[in-house]
């Protein structure tokens, strides 16, 4: 398997892709992505992301995860709460086979959705809780962190969670080296082409430590516009062009980093029967 990118981050089981998947996984494979890290938000998603995985055998690669934002079932985002994740706690052991992450999971101090100290802490307790069964799994995370970038690094340290993507990561350029230290990885989508403001990040942040995503179906090029896993060449474009080093250079160095996080990524690729 040589060549090729590997979106750390996206979200295929999006209802947005219902409709044409087939026609979004074609154009996936013609833009030379070799995987996709499919994470989730909600327990819902759970049998979905894993169907996919056995429809797309070898390029879906699922991860499962409860993100600290909820929907569930209302168009009204609210602080995840530990109610929302007790259902999903008998499915990480359920496909505990299947999956090469645990995520999305995270903090979001936003504040209007996280409005009170005790959401806050609600929030906390439901990262420290999938940490913990990353730790028992053997897994890396998938890590949502907005509002909350010192705080987010500071609970996988005191916990002792080094293997971490961090994606999408808007924190200061101090608090990324604090990850990197500590041994996170750090993806950015496409969206980063629309402003300069993640290029003091990206310039800072090791290669050694950078990987790709696309978030999609959000985070594209065009903030109006759905986003594709094939969008993912623009997202290197932009770190060959902010680092000054060739395109080619960032793509083969994010796919080993992915392979290096999500190593789970090589035994789904050299699969093609998938048991129930």
């Amino acid at each position: 398997m040589d060549g090729g990118y590997v979106d750390c981050h996206c979200h295929i089981s999006a209802t947005e892709f219902n409709e044409d998947i087939d026609h979004v996984i074609t154009r996936t494979r013609e833009a030379g992505v070799r995987a996709l890290i499919s994470v989730t938000e909600e327990v819902s998603e759970f049998a979905r992301v894993i169907q996919l995985s056995k429809v797309y055998p070898g390029l879906v690669a699922p991860c499962l995860g409860v993100h600290p934002v909820q929907r569930s079932g209302s168009q009204e985002q609210r602080s995840v709460t530990i109610k929302d994740l007790e259902p999903a706690l008998p499915l990480f052991q359920k496909y505990k086979g299947d999956i090469v992450a645990i995520g999305e999971i995270g903090l979001d101090f936003t504040p209007w959705y996280a409005t009170s100290s005790q959401q806050r802490e609600e929030q906390q307790a439901v990262f420290i809780k999938q940490l913990q069964i990353s730790k028992e799994m053997d897994l890396p995370v998938n890590v949502h962190s907005r509002s909350a970038a010192k705080v987010t690094i500071g609970v996988l340290k005191e916990h002792g969670v080094g293997r971490a993507l961090l994606h999408n990561f808007a924190g200061k350029p101090s608090v990324a080296m604090e990850g990197v230290q500590a041994g996170c990885f750090f993806s950015f989508p496409p969206a980063v082409c629309r402003n300069e403001q993640r290029a003091k990040l990206i310039k800072q942040i090791p290669l050694e430590y950078i990987c790709l995503e696309t978030d999609s179906p959000a985070l594209g090029p065009d903030k109006y516009v759905r986003n594709e896993p094939e969008n993912i060449s623009l997202a290197c474009k932009y770190i060959a062009r902010v680092k000054g080093i060739a395109e080619e250079k960032v793509m083969e160095a994010t796919a080993l980093n992915a392979f290096r996080l999500f190593p789970r990524i090589k035994m789904l690729d050299q699969q093609t029967d998938y048991s129930n």
